[in-house]
């Protein structure tokens, strides 16, 4: 975390009680399938150990990760629990993936020898997940190319192929296009999975389903999903949400918010012009305050011709101004607002609330954009009960129900 902007009065709020009982809502509604809470890019701005840690005591059995730096900050911070790479390492840091007890996916045959060659140096047993590509063209082995992975895998005993998995690219989406694509991608999967059998690998964790793959298709939940922006409270779009309410209502609750501080008033004259480019005169006489974010910490530009809105008093006053760096300026027009009220950016303020889904419509962007966005200037304050790490060994495979 940066030491920027640690003394101004400005900074998020995650609610790790929301974070343990969205996880708990998902976990229930899998049976006997095992939760992965997915924890990459900090925790999709949340914090990534505390996040980590208030998911797995939520009902998560592990997270999965984008980056090996990830992994190992989530063990330095006392997750125990399996972590999975989402790609496959660079060939050069298998040596810090085993020493982490991190489980890599594997897609080429020269990954599969870098990761073998490791393992023969460290003298371990330790389990891989192979991805195949079933059409999202990103990462992972071609359907083609699998039977070469799962062979080089069988020819060494320091790799056990514990996993294999793919990933939906549509299905979020409800268009009969997307919905046919997702079948066949779920065939595609499992005839990986009878292949895999057939050369006489015998993987025991098999995962395909995202958020949105998760709720709209319960078929695909196999032995394990991969859940991410749902454990945050928030919902990939509308389709995904109805998709949630066929198996009965899911009590999400949104746990971050941004949270500030007003610093400065100044009463102005109708048709004053606020900040950079002096975009927007004033339509009245009235005041305007200054509020310590601006674009550096994830508060874009483009929110103010938006017309982004932020809360005081449990009221809705519009930017007066272009965002700049460090700050905003916000028209409260006569309202009897102070230096030191607190603002609202994103969440909730008496009966009014901000929604991530709000400003990623304003930003004719996505929610995970929207929450990923927001910069380590700003500091990450938790509320609820603490996430306490647990001083045991880091557990080296997954246990599913299935």
């Amino acid at each position: 975390m940066s030491v920027e902007g640690q003394t101004r009065p400005t900074w998020v709020e995650v609610d790790l009680d929301a974070l343990r009982h969205n996880a708990g809502e998902v976990a229930s509604r899998l049976e006997n399938t095992a939760l992965c809470a997915v924890v990459k890019a900090n925790g999709y701005g949340h914090g990534l150990v505390d996040a980590g840690i208030a998911f797995l005591e939520g009902g998560a059995q592990g997270l999965a990760v984008a980056l090996v730096d990830e992994g190992l900050e989530l063990r330095q911070g006392g997750v125990t629990a399996p972590i999975l790479l989402l790609s496959e390492p660079s060939l050069d840091t298998f040596n810090a993936v085993f020493a982490a007890v991190l489980t890599p996916t594997l897609a080429t045959v020269a990954g599969v020898q870098a990761a073998a060659e490791s393992a023969k140096t460290m003298g371990s047993m330790n389990p891989v997940h192979v991805k195949v590509d079933t059409g999202m063209y990103r990462m992972g082995a071609q359907p083609d190319e699998l039977e070469a992975v799962f062979k080089e895998i069988a020819r060494y005993p320091q790799l056990v192929l514990e996993g294999l998995w793919t990933h939906f690219p549509v299905a979020d989406e409800e268009d009969d296009d997307s919905v046919r694509f997702t079948e066949y991608q779920i065939e595609l999967f499992d005839s990986a999975i009878d292949q895999a059998r057939d050369l006489g690998a015998n993987p025991t964790v098999f995962h395909i389903a995202n958020s949105a793959g998760t709720m709209a298709y319960p078929a695909a939940r196999q032995s394990m999903v991969r859940c991410g922006l749902i454990l945050y409270g928030i919902y990939p779009n509308d389709a995904v949400r109805k998709a949630a309410s066929r198996e009965g209502a899911l009590d999400l609750r949104p746990a971050l918010s941004i949270r500030s501080r007003v610093i400065a008033v100044r009463d102005l004259e109708q048709g004053a012009r606020p900040a950079y480019g002096r975009r927007r005169a004033l339509p009245e006489a009235g005041r305007v305050v200054t509020v310590p974010m601006g674009y550096a910490d994830g508060y874009p530009r483009a929110l103010f011709a938006a017309g982004q809105e932020v809360l005081i008093g449990g009221r809705r006053f519009p930017l007066a101004g272009m965002v700049t760096m460090d700050q905003i300026v916000v028209d409260v027009g006569d309202a009897p607002v102070n230096v030191g009220d607190e603002v609202v950016l994103l969440g909730t303020q008496g009966s009014e609330t901000i929604s991530v889904e709000e400003w990623a419509e304003h930003l004719a962007t996505i929610p995970w954009e929207v929450v990923c966005g927001i910069g380590d200037r700003v500091p990450r304050r938790y509320v609820g009960a603490k996430a306490e790490a647990q001083p045991k060994p880091a557990r080296r495979w997954w246990r599913t129900g299935r």
